[in-house]
């Protein structure tokens, strides 16, 4: 048997035992919370953090959102506008709008910059505000509907059509509070929109119309120390109201590690004030946000030098878990209740240094994810002319594998991109492995097929579910190659220091079901 054939052997065995220690479900989880209820004909509580949904009320279904629009129309000039710029307001903006509909006494020819505009927007709901900052963004309000639906696409909402940027009446113009939780989500994690829909009070600039300026402040009452439906902890939210829509109103709440979006679609006043503060009450008394590498163990640090098929490894701590990632669950529950999924699937938007993902799932609830990442603090940037060239050898050693292996029916991730390029890139071609190594992508291949065959009948827990075409499983490889490519990580120690990680936590794994750690 060469040795080629050993190390694949080997990882295989691991690839397998691996799989295993995740595929345990844990024991007799905790019944989700469940107790809270609302008037509101459309809710939901969704966690910032991890975008879990809590808790929900016809989620799904499409509604009038009113001015609560308004959240994305700020989210999506934020994205392209810098806060300096000048916005003229002009005669479209002023007075296409309802008769008596919210504004901020802005007249036709009237210049503010979109940092002003914003407030306007946020503070007092202003609607001449949004047409004259969808004009400046995109040439015209519907031009600007476009951009927004485009983005709610790409946050994932299903059940949204934007028609304008401020939320009057249009039969065409509809969200439902699992979609507007998607958007507030985004909007209450970018720094700027926070700043601006939690300020209290703003002083606009003097205009044709208010020579010494306009003093707004917010139309969300629980931000209000002086109103009776006043929340502590509140970070901001929109209210919105047509006689369609009913009472609209978007919450962000933040206390007890844990920063919680609501919303109401088609409420009453003053009911949806209560319905929002019963959610809050329901989500911070219930649950707990716990960062996942405080508590998984899969990967812990091993301190002691390792030494795996006669390789001796002296950087133990190559792969660590993303420090920030959190999971949400039921304060009733514990940890190791939460299913730990493996997924190689890292896009663009993932940290930089991620090469895999761990999702977990409570009972069929994701409740957030963390990421094993390359110790980058450990290893050089570069690496010499003659690993480089070593390395761009096996880098073509490993398209012909990868060709051989997709011909045969290789995992596939999705269906309709552009054709990758045959060959490593250049830039990574200048890292660097030794000549006896195969790069990790291989393994990762490798590792793959042989799990599919080896351990299909774990079902769920299978890294790669569907046999997809050649072409993309190729850009996924090359992906995933790329992230290791600053690392000076070779593919044996890394295989080297999973298995030692692997062992690690298979005997710690009992303990910890023997001495469960309870949130309370």
């Amino acid at each position: 048997m060469t040795q080629f054939t050993k190390r694949i052997s080997i990882f295989f065995l691991c690839l397998l035992l691996f799989v295993s220690s995740f595929a345990g479900t844990a024991l007799a989880a905790a019944e989700w919370p469940a107790n809270v209820s609302v008037q509101a004909q459309g809710a939901i509580l969704m966690d910032a953090d991890t975008g879990t949904v809590l808790w929900g009320q016809n989620i799904h279904n499409q509604y009038f959102p009113a001015s609560i629009t308004k959240v994305m129309t700020a989210l999506l000039v934020i994205e392209n506008c810098s806060l300096d710029e000048t916005v003229t307001f002009s005669h479209n903006a002023v007075f296409n709008v309802e008769s008596g509909s919210s504004n901020a006494g802005i007249n036709e020819g009237d210049e503010l910059s979109v940092k002003d505009c914003l407030y306007a927007l946020l503070l007092k709901s202003a609607n001449e505000s949004a047409n004259a900052l969808a004009e400046h963004v995109a040439g015209s309000t519907e031009a600007f509907a476009d951009m927004m639906n485009a983005r709610a696409k790409e946050l994932g909402c299903t059940n949204t059509h934007f028609a304008n940027p401020s939320g009057l009446n249009n039969p065409e113009h509809y969200t439902s509070p699992y979609d507007m939780a998607l958007i507030a989500r985004a909007a209450f994690n970018n720094p700027i929109f926070e700043e601006i829909d939690s300020t209290t009070y703003y002083k606009l600039p003097p205009n044709s119309i208010n020579q010494e300026g306009l003093s707004i402040y917010p139309g969300h009452k629980m931000l209000k120390k002086s109103s009776p439906y006043y929340y502590p902890g509140i970070v901001g939210g929109k209210t919105g109201y047509t006689t369609l829509a009913g009472n609209t109103l978007v919450t962000c709440a933040e206390k007890n590690g844990m920063k919680l979006i609501t919303i109401i679609l088609k409420g009453s006043t003053p009911q949806y004030w209560t319905d929002t503060k019963n959610l809050l009450d329901f989500g911070f008394e219930n649950f707990v946000s716990l960062k996942a590498a405080d508590y998984e163990k899969t990967y812990s640090s091993i301190t002691s030098d390792l030494n795996f098929s006669g390789l001796s490894i002296t950087r133990p701590e190559a792969l660590i878990l993303d420090p920030d990632s959190r999971i949400i669950l039921p304060k009733t529950a514990d940890f190791s209740d939460a299913a730990a999924e493996l997924s190689y699937d890292i896009s663009s938007g993932d940290p930089q240094g991620a090469i895999a993902k761990i999702n977990y799932r409570y009972n069929d609830r994701v409740v957030g994810c963390t990421f094993l990442e390359v110790n980058g603090a450990l290893f050089p940037e570069t690496a010499s002319g003659s690993e480089a060239e070593a390395f761009s050898e096996s880098a073509d050693a490993v398209d012909a594998s990868a060709k051989e292996i997709a011909a045969k029916g290789s995992p596939d991730r999705s269906a309709g991109k552009e054709p990758p390029s045959a060959s490593v890139s250049e830039d990574y071609r200048e890292k660097a492995l030794k000549p006896f190594e195969i790069p990790l992508a291989a393994w990762l291949i490798l590792g793959s097929v042989g799990a599919i065959a080896v351990i299909g009948g774990t079902g769920s827990f299978l890294i790669y579910k569907k046999h997809k075409d050649e072409q993309d499983f190729l850009i996924r490889r090359e992906q995933r190659m790329k992230r290791l490519q600053d690392s000076g990580i070779s593919a044996d120690e890394f295989n080297s220091i999973l298995e030692q990680k692997r062992s690690a936590y298979s005997s710690k794994r009992k303990g910890r079901r023997g001495s469960r750690l309870k949130f309370r």
